[in-house]
């Protein structure tokens, strides 16, 4: 089987409906035997997304009468790689996930994932989370990384992502949750999300949209931004970005690192706490680097192919 019916047999596997924990381990295993397949494979799922309307009926039959599910991959492929060209390389797509899955997503990967009850969930680079739809409810488990998530309304069966004890509830709305070291930070980007921490439950926030909290086991902190502009910044990675804002070296460097191979280091401590602003694509450390060295008294060492070293340049020091 050519690799390229091999990427409509996955995706007519996803879109069934009995994706299992074996089906996920086996398709990133056909991935990782030629890098070319993930771009395959993204390019047929999003023919797969195509109205069956806009296609012709009869190239089913001269391609592939026997299987339905092929069939209807073979519609829509007319216009999958005109569709395919408007998505971000690095955004994997999957479709219909039901009952329970779990999530993996590499260094540098975003994975947008429509769920069967009508939610869409945007999992960040290095994440790792399970998910299980029930007829009663509607649970996640962010165990590492960050994920955003468009919750359907559907006022039956809540929506609750756990991250550790800290616990976040949404009916209808939008919003992220990301794991940090010093807690698990909630950002909501529409509606109102209900958190709190299983230490103590009768302790509980409401953020609304445009504000954020911090949830510790014993703590909560409530940021109320007061307009939804912060709280965009921080999520323009959905969009492939990094929006830095007064963020310090340090803080920028640990971001850039969370999506690339290629680490950036800040060598000079005295360096670490200099602020910077800009918007930059996430895939691309060499291109900050670079804008650093044009606006910040730095030196840029790239002599080493998995680093990105960043130090005080030497005319500075001769100038103190």
């Amino acid at each position: 089987m050519s690799d390229r019916d091999q990427a409509a047999d996955w995706v007519a596997r996803m879109d069934s409906g009995n994706w299992s924990q074996a089906d996920e381990a086996a398709l990133q295993a056909w991935l990782a035997a030629d890098p070319r397949r993930q771009g395959l494979l993204l390019q047929t799922q999003a023919a797969w997304m195509l109205p069956d309307a806009v296609h012709e009926p009869d190239v089913v039959e001269a391609h592939e009468p026997a299987n339905d599910a092929r069939g209807k991959w073979m519609r829509r492929g007319v216009l999958g790689g005109m569709v395919a060209a408007s998505v971000a390389a690095f955004v994997t797509v999957r479709t219909g996930f039901s009952r329970d899955a779990e999530f993996v997503t590499r260094v540098g990967e975003i994975r947008r994932v429509p769920l069967d009850d009508g939610s869409i969930m945007t999992i960040n680079s290095g994440s790792e989370l399970k998910v299980s739809l029930s007829p009663r409810a509607r649970e996640i488990q962010l165990l590492q990384g960050e994920a955003w998530f468009d919750v359907a309304k559907d006022a039956e069966r809540p929506f609750i992502v756990a991250s550790g004890p800290v616990r976040a509830k949404a009916v209808g709305t939008a919003f992220s949750v990301r794991k940090r070291d010093e807690g698990v930070e909630v950002l909501v980007t529409e509606g109102v999300v209900e958190t709190w921490s299983d230490q103590d439950a009768s302790r509980r926030l409401t953020v609304t949209a445009g504000e954020r909290a911090v949830i510790k086991e014993w703590a909560l902190v409530h940021y109320r931004e007061g307009d939804n502009t912060p709280v965009d910044r921080a999520l323009a990675w959905r969009n492939g970005m990094i929006d830095l804002n007064g963020t310090t070296l340090r803080e920028a460097a640990d971001e850039f690192n969370r999506y690339n191979q290629r680490q950036i280091v800040i060598s000079d401590p005295g360096i670490a706490g200099e602020q910077f602003d800009g918007l930059f694509k996430l895939d691309d450390p060499m291109g900050f680097a670079q804008t650093l060295k044009v606006t910040l008294p730095v030196a840029i060492d790239t002599s080493d192919p998995s680093t990105i070293r960043i130090s005080r340049s030497t005319e500075a020091d001769s100038q103190k």
